[in-house]
């Protein structure tokens, strides 16, 4: 097998992962719209998600419970963190900002890690990282289209920054060394512990915890509130945590990262052909920067450090830096 095949199949999942993340939005909408509270609905999509991910979970384990406690830190750190903290994070800041707003400082979790590599190397990233890293962002910005409307609450900006935290978080908790843990089994124990753990904050009523079981408008016809979430918990979850998961497992978080700015693509495309909702030249030209700025930090040449550090010593002796795969 070439070198080469365990990167290229990890752009292919991680795109499918950005595909299928991007999907949440244009379902989860006629929920919200039909009075149900973000809480509610991201904690009925992870308990779904888990729960179709579940039976996979156990045959990829084969009654190796050893994994699951060797990783138990790892599991904790994505249902706390990866799934429940920066999701309600996020949810809490628009509440008191715009929602681009919010988007924009969330997706720049790619160029935080950037910075944590500098930081933690004392070595600058190459200059093709540091332009590609530019040029995917002013994509972003052109994507998501930050308008004033809104006030820019500073509890809200703080919320977003620390909501960006945790979706670095989670390509770092991604990365981490598997040691036997499969990627589909720290999906399901994520996302379970994660919407019970969501579920939990819901009961104690700091963030509403609402619920409407009756019709919502989907494609501009009545639906059943049963199917929008069924498509989110199986397609926008289960698929897109696991798949997420292995990708940045493959790539290493850096990579991994900058591609998944391209859910935010497709959720633009989603929202333009499911629900009708303009999409502008400037936002299709912001599209291609940031494939333009994932193409830049592809093609450099050194690995992520969190790569290389998963490596064994001998085995990288005999590997080329770009090659290393966290397995």
């Amino acid at each position: 097998m070439s070198h080469r095949h365990p990167t290229t199949l990890g752009l292919l999942i991680a795109l499918l992962a950005a595909a299928t993340f991007g999907m949440s939005g244009a379902f989860i909408k006629p929920l919200l719209e039909s009075g149900w509270s973000p809480v509610a609905a991201v904690t009925l999509r992870a308990l779904i998600g888990g729960l179709v991910l579940l039976p996979f979970a156990l045959l990829s384990l084969r009654g190796r419970w050893a994994a699951v406690w060797r990783g138990r830190w790892r599991l904790l750190g994505m249902a706390l963190v990866g799934v429940a903290g920066t999701q309600v994070l996020y949810f809490s800041a628009i509440q008191r900002i715009p929602v681009s707003t919010g988007i924009l400082i969330e997706y720049l979790a790619p160029v935080l890690l950037v910075a944590v590599a500098w930081a933690r190397t004392r070595r600058a990233p190459h200059a093709v990282v540091l332009v590609g890293s530019a040029v995917a962002v002013i994509g972003l910005v052109l994507v998501v289209s930050p308008g004033g409307a809104g006030r820019l609450d500073p509890l809200g900006i703080v919320l977003a920054t620390v909501a960006m935290i945790g979706c670095a978080a989670f390509y770092v908790i991604a990365a981490r060394p598997s040691d036997g843990l499969p990627p589909v089994a720290l999906a399901s124990g994520g996302l379970l512990v994660g919407g019970l753990a969501l579920g939990a904050v819901g009961a104690t009523g700091l963030l509403p915890f609402t619920v409407r079981f009756t019709d919502v408008e989907l494609f501009g016809r009545p639906t059943a509130w049963w199917v929008p979430l069924a498509v989110v918990g199986v397609l926008a979850t289960a698929v897109a945590y696991a798949s997420s998961i292995t990708a940045t497992e493959l790539l290493g978080s850096r990579l991994a990262s900058f591609v998944g700015l391209l859910e935010v693509v497709a959720a633009s495309l989603y929202a333009w052909l499911l629900l009708g909702e303009r999409l502008s030249v400037l936002q299709l030209l912001g599209g291609v920067l940031i494939l333009g700025g994932i193409v830049l930090v592809r093609a450099d040449r050194g690995a992520d450090p969190e790569v290389v550090a998963s490596v064994p010593a001998t085995e990288g002796a005999t590997r080329r830096p770009d090659t290393a795969t966290r397995r």
